[in-house]
């Protein structure tokens, strides 16, 4: 997968956390929640195109990172939405395997540019 399609999954992912938020009930505890996975869960694909222009692999590095955390407290907020069952666990758990997914990839992105990084200083 090329970035520019990372980039659509990145969004695509984005536009289903808002359709899904749009959905949760009116109650206090599920609008709480839905302030703070409509932020995590619209993030990344934000961070994830700030990456694409990272000004060195550093930079690259460390915009990923924030790809990593917001996705992982994004399949925290998804897992406590279930568990909760605010919405259809059918509805939620393909956004949430998504999710993992997409965390996956962050991670093995990750830990690749760290071995090369790591395998340029020794090459100096």
């Amino acid at each position: 997968m090329d970035k520019l399609e990372l980039q659509e999954r990145m969004t695509f992912f984005a536009v289903r956390i808002i359709s899904m938020v749009d959905a949760l009930p009116t109650s206090l505890g599920a609008q709480t929640i839905a302030r703070q996975v409509v932020r995590s869960g619209t993030s990344p694909s934000a961070n994830y195109r700030a990456a694409c222009l990272a000004k060195s692999d550093k930079d690259f590095l460390n915009k990923l990172k924030m790809v990593e955390e917001e996705l992982d407290e994004t399949c925290h907020w998804l897992d406590l939405i279930m568990r909760c069952q605010m919405l259809n666990t059918s509805r939620i758990e393909p956004l949430y395997q998504e999710c993992k997914e997409l965390l996956s990839i962050i991670v093995k992105s990750i830990v690749t540019l760290r071995t090369r990084l790591k395998a340029d200083e020794i090459a100096k």
